[in-house]
């Protein structure tokens, strides 16, 4: 790998760049625009890093059986994390990403490569005009869709509705589950409106997030999680005792206390989400 590779995406002009993990032999991050985007350990793919992965990661192990592949579709690509941890812990599963920014995919193929034996297909394009298109014997069969679409460090209004929220839940098989990755900081404004959305959207949902960020206290990660089916009570103290801590999974009443009236996202109403502080996220360029 050359030190620190960097390309300009031609779709957003934003910049993005790899470097090393000082830390960790063998893994690095992507930011762009001096957003970390992704994490990955190509010497141990299944070591996630970031906290809300940890957590998305957590609920992937729950389907199905351990180790039983399945069908997955990731709306936003990255550095391709969780596509390759899916890999790594269900091997032969079937998996598409959709990512906007073909720049940014080059960069990574090139410079952090995943497995060529993965069956792993990269569709470019925007998420939801690409998930409008995928061929049709995909619909009912989805075990996971995972929505983590960001433009630098905001989620495209498009992509926080019920319309958009429904051609993704027509993936999913009758076990399918769908994981939103939600940011948004004090007040979760944002974060309760996205609640009531994949609720309408899907029937049941659970919140899972750092304690502090769900007392409004910081801004960072939720975890929604969906299901068309209730989601299995025995999942919640064990995705609870799994960490990262401390955490707290909300689900039932209190769900619906945290949504508290939360009006439903359509396209007329969507809005990005909120920008963080720049000291929050960012990374300062040249920083080590």
């Amino acid at each position: 790998m050359s030190e620190n590779p960097t390309t300009v995406l031609g779709g957003s002009g934003h910049i993005a760049t790899i470097t090393p993990d000082r830390w960790v032999p063998g893994a690095f991050t992507l930011t762009v625009d001096g957003t970390p985007q992704s994490h990955v350990n190509l010497d141990d793919p299944t070591e996630l890093f970031f906290e809300y992965v940890q957590r998305m990661g957590h609920v992937i192990d729950r389907i199905g059986m351990p180790g039983e592949p399945i069908t997955a579709v990731h709306l936003g690509g990255g550095a391709l994390t969780l596509p390759r941890y899916v890999e790594a812990t269900r091997p032969g599963s079937r998996q598409q990403v959709i990512e906007l920014e073909s720049d940014l995919v080059d960069l990574v193929r090139a410079e952090l490569p995943w497995s060529r034996k993965a069956s792993i297909r990269v569709r470019h394009g925007d998420a939801r005009e690409v998930l409008g298109k995928l061929p049709p014997g995909l619909h009912g069969t989805v075990d996971l869709v995972v929505v983590d679409v960001f433009s630098g460090a905001r989620t495209p209004a498009h992509v926080t509705s019920i319309e958009f929220y429904r051609l993704a839940v027509a993936l999913l098989s009758p076990r399918g589950i769908i994981l939103a990755n939600v940011a948004d900081g004090p007040g979760l404004v944002f974060a309760r409106s996205q609640a009531a959305t994949l609720v309408t959207a899907i029937g049941n949902v659970a919140v899972l997030a750092e304690t502090q960020i769900l007392k409004g206290k910081r801004f960072g990660n939720l975890v929604m999680v969906g299901s068309a089916t209730e989601l299995p009570f025995e999942w919640m103290p064990r995705l609870l005792a799994a960490g990262p801590h401390p955490s707290k999974v909300v689900v039932g009443p209190e769900l619906r206390e945290f949504i508290a009236g939360a009006s439903v996202v359509t396209d007329g109403t969507a809005i990005p989400s909120p920008p963080p502080a720049k000291s929050i996220f960012q990374v300062r360029p040249g920083a080590d």
